[in-house]
């Protein structure tokens, strides 16, 4: 059954539906070359225009010649996203004029009068339980890089830099049927998932996943804010441009097809130029590249190669390891944490655990802190280090979570920081800090002698004043025996 759109409501009586699509662009970073040259596809931190040649700067005389590594690895990320892949690849020259296309032509793929992409007809699946549908996945050729002082509308300038041109991207293009930011978010968190399972696709490099977001609200003229680098940004976009265009339709105000900028720094879109039609793009056979025929042996021969992916994976999780499907799913929405849960469950047998210390506490820092697993230098031994000082009763639970946001922090080794963080084992001591607790909240151990839960808050003082060092149990205690002595 086909999903209804989301509907915003602006007044006691009107509603606008939601559209959103997205055209998720995909570097292949594992291909070694870019898509039509011998020019190395690793071209970060290199002086500027050093990694170009004749090819890929479209010069006089040149040819392309197309990457089959290129062709493996799409296909394999269409099969996995359960495509339908072509068996004849015919490339197309899709004709604009822009500073970053040193060609003026960008070789892509085009899905219209007969022709075909890469794949089409897959299928997004997040982890709210949705299903996106895939319209088509293309093969086509990154264009180069612009700079500028400052930002878009206010640099006096820009710079180019074609070291990027031509580097193998796949794009990923949903049909309009997401609802909220939230889920545009979890579908490139599930692609991202599949490319690095697949081995294609390496998260932590700057650009090598962006995404174009198209959106409409009454089912009127379509918006497309282009080149969003982060999957934060993606949602923030969408929700900027769900309230712009809700303010102009409130306001009787037609929203104008265009394509729009996300200013990351001031978080807001602004308007680059009227969106292109096809017509405009003249789109033809790029008549120095000939079809390609794909065979069936060499398809079943890509599909029995791929790896693992994220949904098997958490069935496996929970069958293997008893876990529940929810933290199961969340694991696996990066192969960087679901390798630690597997390799960190070699050794340490609580499963339940480990999946929450990852799940919860490291997933949850990172997240508040918006840095990327893979930026850390987190590995197996930390998170065993943690767990083993929690088990053997040398710091307790707060602590441990306190050690993991240390952790991801400073990147310093728990063995390292755990001194502080070791258990109050000295009663008096603990009784010393239960005494301040008393002195700094009397009327909270008023209420405490008749109230459960004011106990609770004197607990909390006590784990407070003891960053986290006193045992809860063993607190909790201690607690009602001082005041009990104090009804006497």
């Amino acid at each position: 059954m086909k999903r209804q759109p989301a509907k915003m409501s602006m007044t006691e009586t009107q509603e606008y539906e939601i559209l959103i699509g997205l055209e998720i662009h995909c570097q292949l970073t594992s291909v070694p070359t870019k898509l039509f040259c011998s020019c190395s596809s690793d071209y970060r931190e290199k002086a500027p225009n050093s990694v170009i040649c004749p090819v890929c700067m479209g010069l006089p005389g040149t040819l392309p010649v197309l990457s089959r590594s290129a062709i493996e690895k799409g296909l394999m990320l269409a099969l996995a996203l359960e495509c339908t892949p072509v068996t004849r690849l015919i490339f197309y020259r899709k004709n604009y004029f822009y500073p970053d296309l040193p060609k003026n032509y960008q070789i892509t793929q085009y899905d219209k009068g007969g022709a075909s992409p890469l794949a089409y007809n897959g299928t997004i699946k997040i982890s709210d339980g949705h299903s996106i549908p895939i319209t088509r996945i293309n093969l086509e050729e990154d264009p180069g890089r612009l700079t500028y002082q400052g930002s878009i509308q206010t640099s006096p300038y820009a710079l180019v830099d074609y070291n990027r041109a031509g580097v193998v991207l796949a794009e990923v293009v949903t049909a309009p049927e997401l609802r909220t930011p939230k889920e545009a978010r979890l579908a490139l968190e599930s692609v991202q998932a599949i490319l690095e399972h697949l081995g294609s696709f390496e998260s932590t490099l700057d650009g090598s996943i962006r995404c174009d977001a198209n959106i409409s609200l009454a089912r009127g003229n379509r918006v497309e804010v282009k080149n969003i680098t982060s999957f934060k940004d993606v949602a923030r976009a969408l929700t900027f441009e769900i309230t712009r265009q809700r303010g102009l339709l409130s306001k009787g105000i037609p929203i104008k097809m265009e394509t729009r900028h996300w200013d990351e720094k001031r978080r807001i879109t602004v308007s680059l130029r009227v969106k292109e039609g096809e017509a405009e793009y003249r789109y033809f056979p790029d008549p120095d590249l000939l079809p390609i025929e794909i065979s069936k042996t060499e398809l079943s021969e890509l599909k029995a190669a791929i790896p693992e992916l994220p949904e098997s994976r958490a069935k496996r999780f929970v069958l293997d390891f008893g876990i529940n499907e929810e933290t199961a799913k969340t694991l696996v929405r990066g192969k960087g944490l679901a390798d630690l849960f597997e390799e960190s469950s070699k050794e340490f047998k609580n499963y339940d655990k480990l999946a929450h210390l990852l799940s919860a506490d490291l997933l949850g820092v990172l997240n508040r802190s918006e840095i990327d697993l893979n930026d850390t230098k987190i590995t197996p031994k930390h998170i065993l280090r943690i767990l083993k000082l929690e088990a053997d009763g040398v710091i307790s639970g707060p602590a441990a979570r306190d050690l993991v946001t240390q952790l991801v922090n400073t990147g310093d080794l728990p063995s390292h920081i755990a001194e502080e963080k070791t258990k109050i084992t000295d009663k008096k001591l603990l009784e010393a800090e239960i005494h301040k607790a008393f002195m700094n909240a009397p009327q909270a151990v008023n209420d405490a002698k008749t109230n459960e839960n004011a106990i609770n808050y004197l607990l909390g003082i006590v784990m407070g004043l003891t960053k986290g060092r006193a045992d809860p149990k063993e607190t909790l205690t201690m607690i009602k025996k001082m005041l009990e002595k104090s009804r006497q």
